[in-house]
């Protein structure tokens, strides 16, 4: 079982890969943020608001929180600085839940039912954790996808480079890996 810790470290990189991607996305024309790319969610827009969804979607099922959700595929925001304003404060709110977790909690099974076939699972807790970040590297990896082929880049992705270790005589490297 994966112990709080890489949750944490998962966390923290999420919020800083978002950074970077919505800083990135600040400097595209809206129009272009939203062209038909072809992805799944069709549009650099859509992507970053189905990252949000995901997010939102099983915060709710993980820590209860109470995010109002739109139906799958539907955009939560249309404007550009909501979402990303509502992205920051999500991030924020998922390192906060990450320093509450324990090994017991991580452990034991959560019933939950799927919104996308209705139908009931029960699985240990750390399953569902490691879903959440695996979702968002997925998707962020579309999106980073749907940014080159744009010609924007976000820098470097690698996990050991962009979190860095806070280690006594440790070095900070966030050139890549």
């Amino acid at each position: 079982m994966p112990k709080p810790e890489l949750y944490r470290a998962l966390a923290a990189y999420n919020r800083a890969m978002n950074a970077r991607v919505y800083e990135v996305c600040a400097g595209i024309p809206d129009a272009a943020r939203r062209a038909d790319r072809g992805a799944f969610f069709k549009s650099i827009h859509g992507t970053l608001n189905h990252l949000l969804y995901g997010d939102r979607a099983l915060m709710n099922r993980l820590a209860g929180t109470a995010f109002d959700l739109a139906p799958v595929g539907e955009d939560l925001y249309e404007s550009f600085d909501e979402l990303r304003a509502e992205r920051i404060a999500t991030d924020a709110e998922i390192c906060d839940w990450t320093k509450t977790l324990d090994e017991p909690w991580l452990a034991a099974e959560i019933a939950w039912v799927s919104g996308i076939d209705n139908r009931q699972r029960v699985q240990p807790r750390w399953l569902l954790v490691s879903h959440l970040f695996n979702h968002q590297t997925h998707h962020r990896g579309q999106l980073t996808t749907l940014l080159t082929q744009a010609g924007y880049d976000v820098g470097v992705t690698d996990l050991p480079r962009v979190v860095a270790q806070d280690r006594p005589g440790g070095v900070r490297d966030d050139r890549g890996f």
